[in-house]
């Protein structure tokens, strides 16, 4: 009887360690959440793409899809019961198997607790999305556009704020009282939906392929930009461009050999406040030439051209829809996202359009496609150099996120994968599997080689990727899943969307092959 007590006591004492442990490392995890080290820190909104396949150390550091499990008060026999819970992202709602009482009894109760986001912070994550690095090409946009360039980035902030809140409310369906109940978790499932029953993985197959697509483009574009940076700021040295990429990807080779993100992860913050710091300065230096400002040179005509390019940079630069499911399940009160979603696009329409207006009028006709190399030689040197810092800091994200993307879905997926699993029974990753991402990396130096051009491919990632993710898919998804309970100008509005999108697409699309095409020849016979 005695040693009955006993071991109820110490069964007892360990699990109320273990619970005080927990909601201690919730504190802290939710500590440096506040401080910015969320799954959205970086701007291009690229780790967050696949977020739930991402491995628990990466959500650790990042904060966005943390599960953990508090052990209230089970008595159990002989072991007590240990504590259990999932660490993962349940896509499905279901979590490990409880541990069962020794005597057959009903399984220990569990009380999951989920660290949520407030409305502010996420709001953080969607700001850092959608007004990061890649604003420094909006100027650019502006030189082959003029005022309907403007009118494009007041356009796309609008259009993308619609899309994100239809696309969350696919994730709902109405139970028997009339009241909404998530049934769906990510962009993939809301896709399969409505494929379903026909074919139900179709949907969620194009999700990926355009995820990949994004995140693989993203990680040379950050190649890209760091040759050209780079080479723009020390045009007395001799190395080429080339080089400047060969040794960008050099240092980040060992990208290849992550486990996990949470190193990474803690640079995010750092980065945001850097770049912060760099538009301060750009627009600081603009505002000290204002009385240079070529006023006249912003018309209303457009390089026909060209233009189907600017419109493929601008819409990259809002692409949030994404991870913004997963965003949206991780909140406080889920109420509060539509709010959410209007002021910090509200935001980004504002400072974009100042800072793109702003640096147009200092250059006018010279302005280059990273602004920053409109500097003058001495700040621009500085600056170029906390742009590379960023850039390399940033290249992880999309990298890994692109890896784990391919692996699930081609060795990790059952007995559905099409090749062997590339991580041996105790975790560790097979050689060939350490090939196949050095050779994604290689991958990305070639084409950053090839076709060296930032605007073009941010055109093209913007009309091919993010145009489908951000217009076309949500308004298509959003008219099968809600069609008989949307109203006429609601079903206005999608298909509106879904004709501009496709319009803007497709010449965006064509008119970026075309250059690309033309620069790869170019470097070819060079």
């Amino acid at each position: 009887m005695a040693t009955l007590i006993r071991g109820k006591i110490s069964n007892k004492l360990s699990n109320a360690a273990t619970a005080v442990s927990n909601k201690s490392t919730a504190k802290v995890s939710g500590m440096f959440a506040r401080m910015g080290f969320q799954a959205a820190t970086d701007e291009e909104a690229l780790g967050f793409a696949s977020c739930d396949d991402l491995d628990y150390d990466h959500r650790q550091g990042m904060q966005m899809d943390i599960l953990s499990s508090d052990e209230i008060g089970g008595e159990g026999g002989g072991d007590g019961g240990g504590l259990e819970g999932d660490s993962h992202y349940q896509r499905d709602g279901t979590g490990p198997p409880h541990s069962a009482s020794k005597d057959g009894g009903s399984n220990n109760e569990l009380s999951e607790v989920k660290p949520k986001i407030t409305a502010w912070e996420a709001g953080w994550n969607v700001t850092n999305a959608i007004q990061g690095m890649f604003v420094l090409g909006l100027p650019y946009a502006i030189l082959h556009g003029g005022y309907l360039g403007l009118f494009l980035i007041i356009f796309a902030a609008v259009v993308c704020c619609y899309t994100g809140k239809i696309l969350i409310a696919c994730l709902y369906e109405e139970d028997e009282d009339g009241q909404l109940v998530r049934v769906r978790d990510s962009y993939v499932d809301i896709a399969n939906a409505c494929c379903a029953p026909r074919f139900p993985t179709l949907g969620g197959h194009v999700v990926n392929v355009a995820q990949i697509i994004e995140l693989v483009m993203t990680c040379i574009l950050y190649v890209v930009v760091s040759g050209n940076l780079m080479y723009n700021s020390f045009p007395n040295m001799p190395i080429s461009q080339k080089s400047w990429a060969i040794i960008a990807t050099a240092a980040l080779l060992p990208c290849a050999f992550l486990k996990n993100l949470k190193a990474v992860s803690k640079f995010s913050l750092l980065c945001t406040m850097a770049h912060f710091v760099i538009n301060v300065l750009v627009i600081a230096y603009c505002l000290s030439r204002a009385r240079d400002w070529a006023w006249d040179k912003v018309k209303f005509y457009i390089d026909v051209k060209k233009f189907p390019i600017s419109i493929g940079i601008i819409v990259f630069s809002y692409t949030s829809q994404i991870f913004l499911p997963s965003l949206e399940g991780n909140m406080q009160k889920p109420s509060e996202f539509h709010c959410m979603m209007k002021w910090t696009h509200i935001a980004a329409c504002i400072l974009k359009g100042l800072f793109a207006l702003v640096a147009y009028l200092t250059w006018a006709d010279e302005t280059k496609e990273v602004i920053t190399d409109n500097l003058p030689p001495t700040i621009r040197a500085v600056v170029n150099l906390f742009l590379v810092a960023k850039a390399l800091l940033s290249y992880p994200l999309p990298f890994f996120a692109a890896v784990e993307v391919l692996e699930k879905t081609f060795f990790q997926d059952g007995g559905r994968a099409f090749f062997p699993d590339c991580y041996g029974g105790d975790g560790r990753l097979k050689s060939w599997g350490l090939t196949l991402r050095c050779i994604l990396v290689v991958f990305t130096l070639l084409m950053a080689i090839y076709v060296p051009h930032f605007a073009l491919l941010m055109g093209l990632t913007g009309s091919l990727t993010g145009a489908g993710l951000c217009f076309l898919l949500p308004s298509i998804f959003h008219l099968k899943l809600l069609w008989r309970k949307l109203q006429w100008h609601q079903v206005f509005f999608d298909v509106s969307i879904f004709v501009i999108g496709g319009i803007c697409s497709i010449s965006g699309f064509i008119h970026s092959m075309e250059g690309l095409i033309e620069a790869f020849k170019y470097n070819i016979e060079e």
